[in-house]
């Protein structure tokens, strides 16, 4: 069902909004509305201009209690003054910033020792002390690269004229890495040698101890030194806020509850009246909701409320809060897919709580695996709160029962005696028609009988909404019920060998509902004294009318026999049972269980998934499409209702 609303005014002195807002509206569900926009008959209204203080002492708090590892679990301290809340994270934010600057130091020096290890490892494999190399006074080196085509040059044309060694470290795909040594007196002709091969000098301090290797390995050793370090350092910081965890987030809670309130603001107004500065909140309150609240604030003299019974007196249309039955609260997640109700809409979630679980009992119907539905369901349900878990669990109700009837379990059908019949093999025959499966006829009947409610539920909204052309003359109207069961009763007459007599009868029930669907335009201007001409000539008129009117004809047919689609399933579940225990060897009276278990399970969720989906759009576009519109928008409190006790 859906929840009625009130719109609510809550004005009061202007220092006064935090406290009502902490007092009373934190523990009630209302959706506010930007007093500004709303208030159009209030004059001399004007925004609140003011920053949130407790914005950025929030954020930090969030932060803190983000790198706790079990927040969750931790009981949240008590007793905590606000002053203390800002002293508290003012010094948690002191000694981590501390502990952060001191780890950045220690990044920058780990950057600074890879770019180190990044200079000396192409030389590893260079087997000399590099201080002692650094310093040679009677040999001229040269540390660098040089590209491998002009290396393989060097070392067949040149090598040999050149008094230089070259000792070769490592080598990619496009350079060789390593040094060339020489006297300094053939340094200069070398040089140029090497300049004209596009040798790459590399530039090394004497910063290193031993061999390249060594020195690279003693750079990776301090590396890690480093790292263990700022290990370290997050161990200190996370152990500062273990031992504040109870009071961070306690302040958290607390700061964000101020926050929020603060943030009121944003759609309060405010009015100066007479040097007085007043604040006003206005928004939607459900009506049990505004009893409570008003028998509270009736002796705070700081707080005045009016409820606005004038739709004039605001803009927009009241929000949808659904309160159902928890048996069909899960089902609230499907009319949520399709559209919320609108406020003087019906609430379809019992409509689709019961059809969609029988529907889905019929097409699946199966002792053993509708337990497992519902037992599956009910346990993720129940720990989890998923919705769709909750739908699976009463369908699995109605699996078991319709199982019962076909007598099939776990696809066994000749263990239970069926209570109705079995799906798969019973027929009846029907004039003109001959033998048909039971199922279908059933089917296309259920069908017929859920088209017809469908109907009668769009009149009724038609009503609550004062449509006259949507509930008496559209064709899911009174005009189109009033044909349909007539098409229904007639089939139902002929199929029992009982033909409808009379031929003014036929005309009456099939004729005059469908000029009245065809002239349902004029008729309602007619009713409601409206002179407004037509948009189309009349021809047009009757041209467009008679296509709607075979539109119509052809979706009253083809929405009948879509119902077909529930025995069929019925059909096919049987069937393809069937074939699993004919695979795992079920007839030779020895069967393999684990192929009897595997099959069941397969069938259970890729045969349940798609019966799922085919429910749903039975509802949807059979149902669904014919009385409900779903255009209502959700009710959005500013807050979740807290139970806690009045701060006083």
């Amino acid at each position: 069902m859906i929840v009625k609303m009130k719109f609510i005014n809550i004005s009061g002195p202007r220092n006064d909004i935090d406290r009502v807002t902490d007092l009373y509206l934190s523990r009630y569900e209302i959706q506010l509305e930007s007093a500004l926009s709303e208030l159009k008959t209030v004059d001399n209204l004007r925004p609140f201009v003011e920053i949130n203080p407790y914005r950025d002492v929030l954020a930090k708090a969030d932060q803190f209690v983000g790198y706790l590892p079990n927040a969750d679990d931790v009981t949240p301290a008590t007793n905590l003054g606000l002053d203390d809340m800002f002293e508290l994270v003012r010094k948690a934010n002191e000694d981590y910033q501390t502990l952060q600057e001191k780890k950045e130091k220690l990044k920058k020096k780990i950057e600074e020792l890879r770019t180190k290890q990044q200079v000396i490892a192409p030389f590893r494999p260079v087997d000399c002390d590099l201080h002692k190399v650094l310093n040679y006074r009677y040999i001229t080196y040269r540390f660098g690269r040089i590209a491998v085509e002009f290396y393989h040059k060097m070392q067949k044309y040149l090598m040999d004229d050149l008094n230089a060694i070259f000792v070769e470290g490592e080598r990619d795909e496009s350079f060789v890495y390593g040094a060339y040594f020489v006297s300094p007196s053939e340094a200069q002709k070398v040089d140029a040698v090497f300049r004209s091969l596009h040798f790459e000098r590399v530039e090394l301090k004497d910063e290193f101890e031993g061999t390249p290797a060594y020195a690279y390995q003693s750079l990776e050793r301090e590396i890690a030194r480093v790292n263990l370090e700022i290990d370290d350092l997050d161990k200190q910081a996370g152990e500062m806020l273990a031992d504040r965890a109870p009071q961070l987030i306690a302040a958290r809670n607390r700061l964000e509850e101020l926050s929020n309130n603060f943030d009121v603001r944003k759609l309060a107004a405010r009015m100066e009246d007479n040097k007085e500065d007043y604040y006003i909140l206005c928004g939607w309150m459900a009506e049990d909701d505004v009893e409570k609240f008003l028998k509270e604030v009736e002796e705070d003299d700081k707080v005045f409320v009016v409820v606005e019974d004038d739709h004039d007196a605001y803009f927009g249309e009241p929000p949808t809060k659904l309160e159902n039955p928890k048996l069909f609260k899960p089902f609230e997640m499907f009319v949520q897919m399709y559209g919320l109700p609108a406020h003087n809409e019906m609430d379809p979630t019992v409509f689709i709580g019961i059809t969609y679980s029988f529907i889905f009992g019929v097409m699946f119907g199966d002792v053993g695996q509708g337990l497992l539905l519902l037992i599956g369901g009910a346990l993720i349900y129940h720990f989890k709160k998923a919705p769709l878990a909750g739908i699976i669990a009463s369908a699995g109700i109605f699996s078991t029962i319709f199982g019962f009837l076909f007598g099939s379990i776990f696809g066994f059908e000749d263990v239970l005696p069926a209570l109705w019949i079995r799906p798969i093999d019973h027929m009846t025959t029907l004039p003109f028609l001959g033998k048909l499966n039971t199922v279908f006829i059933v089917s296309v009947a259920f069908g017929m009988f859920l088209i017809i409610v469908a109907m009668i539920l769009h009149i009724i909204n038609a009503a609550k909404s004062k449509d006259i052309e949507a509930g008496w003359f559209e064709p899911n109207g009174v005009a189109g019920l009033v044909f349909y069961v007539a098409v229904v009763v007639t089939i139902i007459l002929f199929m029992t060998g009982n033909p409808l007599p009379g031929g003014i009868v036929m005309a009456i029930m099939f004729g005059v509902p469908l000029i009245v669907m065809l002239f349902r335009e004029p008729l309602t201007k007619t009713i409601q004294k409206r002179t407004d001409k037509m948009e189309t000539g009349k021809a047009m008129f009757i041209v467009q009318g008679f296509f709607e009117m075979f539109e119509t004809l052809l979706s009253y047919f083809s929405n009948t026999i879509s119902f077909i689609r529930i025995g069929a399933f019925a059909v096919s579940h049987a069937a393809i049972m069937e074939v699993v225990l004919q695979l795992a060897g079920a007839e030779s009276g020895n069967p393999n269980w684990i192929g009897v278990i595997f099959g069941n399970l397969f069938v259970c969720g890729f045969e349940g998934l798609i019966v799922g989906i085919q429910v749903l759009r039975l509802e949807y576009y059979e149902m669904f499409s014919r009385f409900y519109k779903g255009s209502g928008h959700a009710f959005d409190p500013y807050t979740k209702k807290n139970t806690k006790t009045s701060k006083k």
